[in-house]
């Protein structure tokens, strides 16, 4: 029934040759073949001879397991062999998490508790301006990932589909920020403890989607994440020089 379920989705991505081998991450003509009748058969790598993409018949709770767990195979059918477009809206929710979390610490900072509309008003827009905040520090993070990788290795985002693969893997990758929500509604002493775990786990993911979008070794994408890291920090302490609370 799963390998019945993909058909439509995988037919549509022929057309277009965008299917990799999880295995080896060559590329394959197709991920199965239709015997007709309900019959179908995974293909094999002509490469690694083994099959192209085994979790087209996986559950998706097992795929998600999986990358969780940040195994390559796992990236490379979510990013090359499926047709996600939900990069944009998930960027968007990980910033609110975001935002909503450094507005709450900025609000328990504060002991005015007068319900005056000017001071809800004024509590309104530091939400805001915490999510203006975020998407400047995440733009930064992304843009020194990209110069780092175009300065090492000009090729290897040569062309504008290049690009866009590259930051739809980045984003989709991030989707640990979504963790930070429970961490702040079940707060415990080891909270910092908890967000601090959630950062790293994100930089991991980050990593992995690099190296398996790209083929590249385990070195070059932390190289491109400590300087996206930098440059991050650059962004915070121009506003904390300028008195913005971050």
């Amino acid at each position: 029934e799963a390998l019945a379920g993909w058909g439509v989705l995988l037919r549509a991505m022929a057309a277009l040759g965008a299917y990799r081998c999880i295995e080896c991450n060559r590329e394959a003509a197709e991920l199965y073949r239709d015997y007709q009748r309900g019959v179908l058969r995974i293909s094999i790598c002509k490469s690694c001879q083994k099959p192209v993409d085994k979790y087209i018949e996986y559950d998706p709770v097992i795929i998600l397991i999986n990358a969780i767990l940040c195994k390559a195979q796992a990236y490379r059918h979510i990013l090359f062999n499926t047709k996600i477009n939900i990069h944009g809206k998930l960027c968007i929710f990980c910033l609110l998490c975001e935002a909503y979390l450094r507005w709450l610490q900025l609000q328990d900072s504060s002991q005015n508790t007068d319900p005056d509309d000017l001071i809800r008003y004024a509590k309104e827009w530091d939400f805001y301006r915490m999510f203006g905040i975020a998407s400047l520090e995440q733009t930064s993070f992304l843009l020194g990932i990209f110069i780092t990788l175009w300065w090492m290795g000009p090729e290897m985002l040569k062309t504008k589909s290049d690009f866009i693969l590259l930051l739809k893997a980045l984003l989709l990758s991030s989707y640990g920020k979504l963790l930070l929500i429970p961490a702040v509604i079940w707060e415990h002493d080891y909270t910092p403890l908890c967000l601090a775990f959630i950062k790293v786990f994100v930089l991991i993911s980050n990593s992995q989607a690099i190296r398996v979008t790209l083929n590249l070794n385990r070195v070059l994408p932390w190289l491109a994440i400590i300087f996206g890291l930098i440059l991050e920090n650059g962004v915070v302490c121009l506003f904390q020089k300028m008195g913005w609370d971050v």
